[in-house]
């Protein structure tokens, strides 16, 4: 019991590294001169809605366009779910991005619960765009407000760094 104990331990410290080493979001992948990197995009938390379907005014779906179009919409549904009761549920975001048009196929998130059952720090979830981009989001109590950022896709097309929670509803 105590050997798994530390290899849980180990494993955390080993993920909080990559983290702290990626710089949060960012991808552990070799420089590449592709310009500016854009900022994270703050998410303002001071509606209490917990819809996350675009208004007639709002950001809007544009399938065959670019990530950086997308992403209004992605950061308003982001921003959505934050502001609900179901701000730590990674399904709740899951869901509400495939409410709002987003392929379920080309996501993933992370868990939910640390491996001793407490609520996570940090919640991640991400859409693959295109060949090459990710739509990222980072919400939780180490967070503060809500981060959403286009960024490259890694290997094997995946946008998120490590073990994901299967998306199996």
């Amino acid at each position: 019991m105590f050997r798994r104990l530390a290899a849980s331990r180990s494993r955390i410290a080993l993920a909080a590294l990559l983290v702290a080493g990626c710089g949060g979001l960012a991808a552990c992948t070799p420089a590449v001169d592709a310009g500016p990197t854009p900022a994270p995009t703050p998410i303002a938390t001071d509606t209490a809605s917990s819809a996350a379907t675009p208004t007639p005014n709002g950001p809007a779906l544009h399938p065959n366009d670019s990530a950086e179009a997308n992403l209004p919409l992605f950061a308003q549904v982001t921003g959505a779910v934050w502001a609900s009761s179901g701000s730590s549920s990674g399904r709740a975001y899951i869901d509400a991005l495939v409410e709002a048009g987003f392929d379920k196929s080309a996501m993933q998130v992370t868990q939910d619960a640390t491996t001793v059952g407490n609520a996570v720090e940090s919640l991640q979830f991400s859409v693959r765009w295109g060949e090459s981009e990710c739509l990222v989001g980072q919400v939780g109590p180490s967070t503060g407000n809500p981060v959403t950022k286009v960024m490259d896709q890694l290997a094997e097309g995946r946008c998120l760094i490590g073990d994901t929670r299967s998306i199996d509803w």
